[in-house]
């Protein structure tokens, strides 16, 4: 059988083509569109995780930190950042899953009671180490641990790598200086690279030396920065140091945000979507500066159709300008011609003085910076407000709503940070404190590197969410707590970052020092007391 052709109004067979897209696209997906007006010209090519960013990592870098350093509005963003995710006291709360060593060991003691001594007593520990005034913690002895995840949050924020190196140094270790060995270095992203500087291979990536399933095994570090000129030896040569040591202690922490799988380096810190954008904003802010300057100093103009010498001569009362105008000067001199005691000035024939008028900042100005703002915000996770400072276009409701939205970002970050960097260094500390210290422990508990895991299971505690209507938030804090929907611990580190613990403790010795003075007690005093009284009544 012939197939039948559908031939149009001249006779002529009608040609068969796919059926026609929105918008006249010839492909089911606008987005896969090549010859569209709008499409045919974006055309980026399909590039590897790595290959995508390592090639590229230096000079981004470089940009995203001069911006840092040179504009308001970036370096607030990561102001607003480490202090809302790291804040001045970044710590483990820890609480070891007593229910798997249990489980696990068959060891009864493993309970719930001996999760809240161990906690505490390792919590002790850990306060020592991490804030000794000596800050024998920091192999530079510069910082506290507190600072130092501070410091690394912001590599990770600007560059996209939070990088640490764990050492064991025993001849600090004396009384009256270090008690631990373990020290931590924080380390410069950049002197994280491929030996030689050579091209990314199966096994190296960017510094990152890896096995046949992608897991990082080592990493090559320079041995100086390649911008120290004085030391431009060492910074040609490279250290390959181990991950970790053979019963799994670490050694290297190198903590980062994956945007895809197959990845080994950071992704260029949060500025790199919207560094273009935030360049164009100072720039147009540097012209708008120039513009307004300009204005200020330039006040009127004479308008004149002669040349500047004879403007000039008009002015100053050139005597090159013929008997008429000599005599016009010699005029208004004699007569002292003034407004306001200001002496007016004898122009010639045909000029004119303008006043300059200011048209700056343009109208569009405000605009286009609050535009571009709220999508710096968008992509570091913060809210409008937040980066730019600005809180008088917005109500309570709108407030918290862009708060609470932030914050769910911005906790998040904390939990990565917290459990990428924080955690690896808590075990390598926790490992030594277990030697070191008596801590409690029931008969027959495991060794510490077989339950690395369980005995240092930590919540990270930083900066509280803060409140907006103090009122309205902690009353509903104490709704939540009565009605079993919240637990101290949980509003104490979300509305102030503080540890219950502590806040109970405090509380008693307040109550203490009232007694002690004969001071009346307080309302919230007084309920506690008859908290108190009424449980052992019924005990």
């Amino acid at each position: 059988m012939e197939a039948v052709s559908l031939l149009d109004a001249h006779g002529k067979p009608i040609a068969s083509r796919r059926p026609s897209m929105l918008h006249g696209s010839n492909v089911p997906y606008d987005a896969a569109d090549r010859t569209g007006q709008h499409m045919s010209e974006w055309n980026p090519y399909l590039g590897s995780p790595d290959g995508d960013l390592n090639v590229h990592r230096d000079i981004i870098v470089a940009r995203v930190r001069d911006l840092v350093r040179n504009d308001g509005w970036a370096s607030g963003a990561v102001t607003r950042m480490l202090d809302n995710v790291i804040g001045a006291n970044f710590r483990p709360i820890f609480k070891p899953d007593y229910l798997a060593l249990a489980a696990h060991t068959g060891i009864k003691a493993f309970d719930h009671v001996w999760a809240d001594e161990f906690s505490q007593q390792l919590g002790g520990s850990y306060r020592t180490w991490a804030g000794d005034v000596g800050k024998y913690c920091d192999t530079q002895r510069n910082q506290t641990l507190a600072q130092m995840f501070r410091l690394g949050f912001r590599h990770k924020v600007v560059e996209g790598d939070a990088i640490a190196m764990l050492h064991w140094l025993p001849d600090r270790v004396a009384p009256g200086r270090a008690r631990y060995a373990t020290a931590v270095q924080l380390m410069d992203p950049d002197r994280l690279s491929n030996p030689q500087l050579k091209l990314d291979t199966q096994t190296m990536r960017g510094g990152v030396e890896i096995d046949s399933y992608g897991a990082a095994v080592a990493y090559h570090f320079r041995r100086a920065h390649q911008g120290d000129y004085f030391a431009a030896a060492k910074s040609a040569t490279w250290d390959r140091v181990e991950r970790e040591t053979e019963w799994g202690r670490p050694i290297v922490v190198h903590d980062f945000d994956l945007e895809r799988a197959g990845q080994h380096r950071g992704g260029a810190g949060i500025f790199a979507p919207v560094l273009q954008r935030l360049k164009m904003l100072a720039k147009y802010d540097g012209a708008e500066l120039d513009a307004a300057l300009i204005n200020a100093i330039f006040a009127a103009y004479i308008e004149s159709p002669y040349d500047h010498a004879m403007v000039e001569g008009a002015l100053a009362g050139d005597d090159d300008l013929g008997a008429y105008q000599t005599d016009r000067v010699a005029y208004h001199q004699s007569a002292g011609l003034k407004l306001n005691n200001a002496r007016l000035p004898i122009l010639y024939p045909g000029e004119k003085i303008n006043a300059v008028t200011a048209t700056r900042p343009n109208p569009n100005f405000r605009q286009f910076e609050a535009a571009v703002l709220r999508n710096a915000a968008a992509a570091t996770g913060l809210s409008a407000q937040q980066l730019s400072n600005d809180w008088s276009d917005v109500n309570y409701s709108s407030a918290r709503g862009a708060l609470l939205e932030a914050w769910k970002t911005l906790s998040r970050r904390r939990h990565d940070f917290g459990a990428g960097f924080g955690q690896p260094i808590v075990a390598a500390f926790a490992e030594e404190a277990m030697e070191v210290d008596d801590l409690p422990l029931p008969a027959g508990a495991p060794a510490f590197h077989l339950f690395r895991g369980a005995y240092t299971r930590a919540k990270w505690m930083g900066p509280g969410r803060g409140v907006i209507d103090s009122l309205k938030e902690r009353q509903g804090a104490v709704l939540g707590m009565d009605s079993g929907l919240s637990t101290l611990e949980d509003e104490a580190g979300e509305m102030g970052g503080s540890d219950w613990r502590e806040n109970v403790a405090q509380r008693a010795i307040e109550i203490q020092r009232f007694k002690e003075h004969g001071i009346a007690l307080p309302q919230w005093a007084i309920g506690a007391q008859e908290g108190g009284a009424t449980s052992s009544s019924e005990a």
